[in-house]
């Protein structure tokens, strides 16, 4: 059998380095294309120099509390908690070596993906700003190819470090290889520590720029988005790539690696129980263990076939978000058809040979899932339909019933989300129930929710290329703008920016979509460890129990406190660089009170940019102390306050009614942030495209005045800028972080 793991993982690991190969390709490929013009240049460098200043410090800050928390875990496993019988390995010291270098990995695979991705995303602005001078279809695909590097190296890292860590357990730990992702958690939990941080700091410094160009610039001095006159411009463009791309990039490397630990527990265990009923499968425990491996590695490899397949017509009169659907669907066909081999192939048992393709019917409806959520996302996000439409209605009579249209659209859009949750779970647990003869006594439906999770996340390396294709096009429009080019290349840019917004708002329900699958699978597997580690299984969570319920009730408070320190730090930031750029402003004439601007003003981008970079760095750290050290206290004075002979495991489980309710809460309030935030967004581009009178209106004398309908629009947008781009992202990483610092330290609760 020992083999066959060595072949399964040689499988996997020699697809991820093609993987990350073929994103050395596209870097190089994107890299040999042409920077334009000295004053296109001069504005990109001002973009990358302020984005490498701020991740680097980010990231050192980072690195250090990663430092901190690795020395905490490892003292907590080698020295504070004795050995037990049940643990997998023979000592206290093997335990907190393998968890705490499974924590270092995770964090320093996580700090390099989302860095690499935002390296090249910033180079590759400037370059689809001077192809679209030329051709939109040549902007198109060196912007999506530079989202690409980012997605194939997320998911390839990812998998990676997976595969190597087991490969590695396996070889020279002498470990039961059904108890290896218990050693292996901490890779998990490393990569979402370091997600949590870089959401939330780049959520933070993205918006912060953005609420002060906005609410100054738009409103106050009548100038459009991405003016060169505006000081808080290049603030604003750094942080779409230290929040979009650097930020989700960590993010999604977080949700493949804690959801591919999370089905490898549930894998362990579904394949004993099917040896014990002997039902065992074709290629035995381990095949059925690497087998959510295998199907997110074939998932690369249609990824990159579907990024290839990107172009426009020869007219260039198609939508480019048809272009992209276009590359979308055929990543999912051919992901879906490869996810039907793989469960053929190691999920087949003769007992059983109907067991397979019932888990292949799970992964669909993940697929179908994902479908749903972007369409639901569309319904309440683009112009095109009421939502949006009835937030842009309401601005005509001031910010205030913009606001509160914004807030029911937000409060609305939880519902069918919410009810696609529920029929995938519901259907995949019930299908992979069905998947073993009804006397056999194995509960194939947790493997079943699993198996979904990856059919979801099967195609995650061509979403986060569009996710990221959204922030390159937003900065190539700004470097259009503020270099003055010809109003048709700004016309073109501004349709690739248009897309853009569409795509990062369709990942975000993506994300979220998949936060609430992989949060499912990773409480199950959680449930599953606990019962491994204490020799008899936690079946259930009794809410009933005023111990459990409470620990309910501070996980659901734990939500409402983060997304309200998310929140206000944007707002005193935002402050910070209002108080700035008005003060650049203070001395310039006005004339209907629009700023009449001189030839020879000369805004400084520098000081905007350091009130942010000081700002966000200095408001990320207590938010993420505060999702980090809850649980564990939670966990702690539970299990001395209350554990008995009678009831040794209360603190297990009362963590799990935290992480219950705090994932249920959790994903329903992002949902609320994510698409309210979104809803409020577009609407502000819905005026600005002419609805209501569009920007400007002209008075009885003929002159060009501001327009109250547009001015209500923005403010309701700033309002839900934070909503949708720091509390609401950094709520999906709170999800799944909860999720992996319980498995990592459930052993300590029990």
């Amino acid at each position: 059998m020992m083999q066959g793991s060595g072949l399964l993982i040689a499988l996997v690991l020699g697809i991820s380095v093609l993987g990350l190969a073929f994103a050395g390709y596209l870097a190089r490929w994107v890299m040999g294309k042409s920077t334009g013009s000295e004053k296109m240049r001069a504005i990109s460098d001002a973009i990358k120099e302020g984005a490498e200043a701020f991740l680097r410090r980010q990231n050192r800050t980072i690195l250090m509390l990663a430092v901190l928390v690795a020395a905490i875990l490892f003292v907590g496993y080698g020295f504070v908690r004795s050995h037990r019988p049940f643990d997998p390995v023979g000592s206290s010291m093997q335990l907190a070596t393998w968890i705490t270098l499974s924590f270092v990995l995770g964090a320093l695979c996580s700090v390099f993906a989302g860095y690499v991705g935002m390296w090249v995303s910033i180079r590759s602005n400037i370059r689809t700003a001077t192809a679209a001078l030329t051709s939109l279809n040549d902007a198109l695909r060196i912007a999506l190819r530079g989202g690409a590097v980012s997605g194939l190296l997320v998911v390839a890292m990812s998998l990676l470090g997976v595969a190597g860590l087991f490969g590695l357990v396996s070889a020279v730990g002498g470990v039961e290889e059904t108890k290896i992702p218990l050693l292996i958690v901490g890779y998990g939990f490393g990569a979402s520590f370091v997600a949590l941080f870089a959401q939330l700091g780049g959520g933070i410094y993205t918006k912060a720029a953005d609420v002060g160009a906005d609410l100054v610039g738009k409103v106050e001095a009548g100038i459009p988005e991405d003016d060169p006159r505006n000081p808080a411009v290049i603030a604003d463009l750094v942080g779409d790539n230290v929040g979009d791309c650097a930020g989700r990039g960590a993010d999604l490397f977080e949700s493949t690696a804690a959801e591919n630990i999370g089905a490898m527990i549930l894998a362990g265990s579904l394949a004993l129980a099917a040896d014990k009923a002997s039902m065992g499968f074709s290629m035995g425990i381990v095949g059925v263990m690497m087998f959510p491996l295998v199907a997110r590695a074939f998932g690369i490899i249609a990824s990159i076939v579907g990024i290839m397949w990107v172009h426009m017509d020869k007219e260039e009169k198609m939508d480019p978000m048809q272009a992209l659907n276009r590359g979308y669907y055929v990543t999912a066909i051919l992901a879906m058809a490869a996810f039907g081999g793989a469960t053929r192939w190691l999920l087949y048992t003769e007992k059983a040979p109907d067991a397979w393709w019932h888990y292949f019917i799970c992964g669909i409806l993940g697929v179908l899932t994902s479908v749903a959520f972007v369409y639901i996302t569309q319904y309440y996000t683009e112009y095109k339909f009421r939502p949006v439409q009835s937030i842009a209605e309401a601005s005509k009579t001031g910010p205030a019933t913009n606001i509160i249209a914004g807030i029911g659209v937000g409060f609305e859009c939880v519902w069918m989300p919410a009810l696609t949750m529920s029929a995938a779970l519901l259907g995949s647990y019930y299908v992979g129930m069905a998947a073993f003869p009804a006397g056999s006594n194995i509960n194939g439906g947790l493997f079943g929710t699993a198996v979904a999770t990856m059919g979801m996340l099967a195609t995650a390396a061509y979403i986060l290329a569009m996710d990221t294709f959204g922030p390159i096009t937003d900065n190539a429009g700004g470097i259009v703008e503020m270099s003055e080019q010809p109003e048709e290349i700004r016309k073109k840019t501004d349709r690739l920016d248009a897309v853009g917004n569409t795509t990062k708002a369709l990942t975000k329900g993506y994300a979220i979509g998949s936060a609430g699958l992989a949060a499912f699978l990773l409480f199950q597997a959680y449930m599953d460890e606990v019962g491994q580690y204490a020799g008899k299984p936690l079946m259930t969570v009794n809410l009933a129990n005023p111990v459990v319920f409470v620990g309910g009730l501070l996980g659901a408070a734990l939500v409402f406190l983060f997304s309200a320190m998310a929140i206000r730090a944007v707002g005193s930031a935002a402050q910070a660089i209002i108080a700035e750029v008005r003060r650049q402003y203070a001395k310039l004439p006005r004339v209907n009170d629009m700023i009449q601007f001189p030839k020879d003003f000369k805004p400084d981008y520098g000081a905007c940019v350091d009130i942010v970079t000081k700002s966000a760095l200095r408001k990320m750290v207590a938010p993420g102390i505060l999702v980090v050290a809850t649980p564990i206290a939670v966990g702690l004075i539970f299990k001395y306050a209350f554990a008995s002979e009678a009831d040794p495991l209360i603190a297990a489980e009362s963590v799990a009614g935290f992480l219950m309710v705090a994932t249920i809460v959790g994903i329903l309030t992002a949902l609320f942030l994510n698409n309210g935030g979104g809803a409020w967004d577009n609407a502000k581009k819905y005026i600005e495209m002419g609805a209501h009178g569009g920007k400007y209106l002209t008075d009885k004398d003929g002159n060009k005045v501001k327009n109250p309908t547009h001015g209500a629009a923005v403010v309701g947008d700033t309002v839900g800028d934070p909503f949708k781009d720091t509390a609401g992202p950094s709520l999906h990483v709170l999800i799944k972080l909860l999720s992996t610092i319980t498995l990592v330290l459930a052993p300590l609760f029990i």
